[in-house]
C-alpha cells in the first residue's frame, strides 16, 4: 500500500518567522522529510496540486465549483457554476478582511433566507444561488463569465485588496457583489445576528468557477479527506470516498493492502490562514501523535510500502517519498523542519 499525506501549510507561510519552529517535538515527520527522495512543483494550491493528480485543466479558474457541488449531493450538468460562500468582512485599518465560515456558524434556515433574497434580486442577471450548505454555497451562471478569482483559502484572514474577480467582466461582477453586499447589510437574518452577537453575513466570496470536466484520471484507489473538491474529483473518477479519521490507525485497518490512498491533512490550514502560532503548533503536534508517528511505525513494521508526503506551501510543493528501505540510510541525515522553510535542501 502507497499511502500519500496531502499537508497544505505544514511549513508556515512566513519564512522569515523562524521561533515558530521552535521547541516542536515532531521526530517521525523530521525522519520522513530527511529520508525520502525529495522533489518540489509549482503548484501554488491544494485546488492546483489535485487538479494535476486527476488530470483537470484550469478554465478561467481552477473549476472547484461543479466538483464541490457534485460531492456536495448536487447535480451539475452542463452549466458554469461559482462558489458563492459566505463570509464576513469587518473593517481593519481603513482595509476590509475577510473572515470566512470556519470562523463563525450560520444555520440551513439563515442560509436558505439570505439566499432567497439574493435569488429574487438577482433573477433577471440569469444568476441562481444554491445553499447546499449552510456554509458553502453555490451560484449558476447563465453564461460563462469572463472572470477569474481568487480561491477561499488564499482570501480568507486577508485584506480583499487586489484579490476581487479579475477579467473582462470583472467590472459588472464587482457592481453585483457591491449590491449583495448591501442587500446582506439590511436583511433580518443579519439584523438577528449582530443582535445575538454573532458575525453578520454580509457579503459572499465568488471562486471557483467552471464547469464539470469528464475524463478524469485515476491516479488513487481510495481518497480520506474532509475537503470536498478532493472528494469531488474522486467521485467523477470513480475513486472510492470517506471521511477523514482522526487517527491513522482507524486508516490503516480499513484499507486493503494493495493500492494508493490519498490522505488530505488540512488541520493546520485555519490557524495558518488567521495567523494563530499557537494554534498551528498545536495542530501540528497533534499531526504528530495521530499520523505521522503512527504511519512511521507502519512503514517500519510494512504495513505499508511506502509513503510521500507533499508539503503544500506559498512557493509550491515539497514533496518525500519513503520506504522501508530508506529509513537505513543513515548519510541522511536528519534536520530540523527549519532546514525545509526555504525549499529542497
Amino acid at each position: 500500500m502507497h499511502c500519500q499525506l496531502l499537508i497544505p501549510d505544514l511549513f508556515w507561510p512566513e519564512r522569515g518567522l523562524r521561533d515558530i519552529y521552535r521547541g516542536l517535538d515532531v521526530p517521525a515527520l523530521e525522519q520522513l522529510l530527511a529520508k525520502g527522495r525529495r522533489r518540489h512543483s509549482d503548484a501554488k494550491s491544494a485546488e492546483a496540486w489535485l487538479s494535476a493528480q486527476f488530470g483537470v485543466e484550469r478554465q478561467q479558474d481552477w473549476p472547484v465549483a461543479p466538483f464541490s457541488l457534485l460531492a456536495d449531493g448536487g447535480d451539475p450538468g452542463s452549466h458554469h457554476w461559482l462558489r458563492a460562500d459566505p463570509v464576513h468582512l469587518r473593517l481593519e485599518g481603513g482595509r476590509l478582511v475577510l473572515a470566512d465560515s470556519g470562523t463563525f456558524s450560520i444555520s440551513q434556515q439563515e442560509a436558505e433566507s439570505l439566499t432567497g433574497s439574493l435569488n429574487a434580486h438577482f433573477s433577471a442577471d440569469g444568476l441562481t444561488f444554491y445553499p447546499l450548505r449552510p456554509d458553502r454555497w453555490y451560484l449558476r451562471s447563465a453564461a460563462a463569465p469572463a472572470l477569474e478569482t481568487t480561491e477561499l483559502a488564499a482570501a480568507a484572514g486577508r485584506s480583499i485588496d487586489g484579490l476581487l474577480p479579475r477579467g473582462g467582466d470583472a467590472q459588472a461582477w464587482r457592481t453585483r457583489l457591491n449590491d449583495a453586499q448591501m442587500l446582506l447589510h439590511g436583511h433580518a437574518v443579519n439584523e438577528a445576528r449582530e443582535s445575538a452577537g454573532q458575525f453578520p453575513v454580509n457579503s459572499v466570496w465568488l471562486w471557483g468557477g467552471g464547469t464539470l470536466a469528464d475524463q478524469l484520471s485515476t491516479p488513487f484507489d481510495a481518497l480520506w479527506s474532509q475537503d470536498s473538491f478532493a472528494a469531488g474529483l474522486a467521485q467523477a473518477a470513480g475513486v472510492a470516498t470517506h471521511s477523514l479519521a482522526e487517527v491513522a490507525e482507524v486508516l490503516l485497518r480499513a484499507s486493503a493492502s494493495e493500492g494508493v490512498k490519498l490522505i488530505v491533512l488540512d488541520q493546520l490550514r485555519c490557524a495558518a490562514q488567521y495567523d494563530d502560532a499557537h494554534g498551528w503548533r498545536v495542530a501540528l503536534q497533534q499531526l504528530e501523535r495521530a499520523w505521522f508517528a503512527p504511519m512511521l511505525a507502519a512503514l517500519r513494521q510494512e504495513r505499508i510500502g511506502m509513503l510521500s508526503l507533499h508539503a503544500l506551501g506559498p512557493d509550491g510543493v515539497v514533496s518525500s517519498e519513503v520506504t522501508r528501505g530508506d529509513l537505513h540510510r543513515f548519510w541522511r541525515r536528519v534536520k530540523p523542519l527549519t532546514a525545509y522553510v526555504d525549499g529542497l535542501s
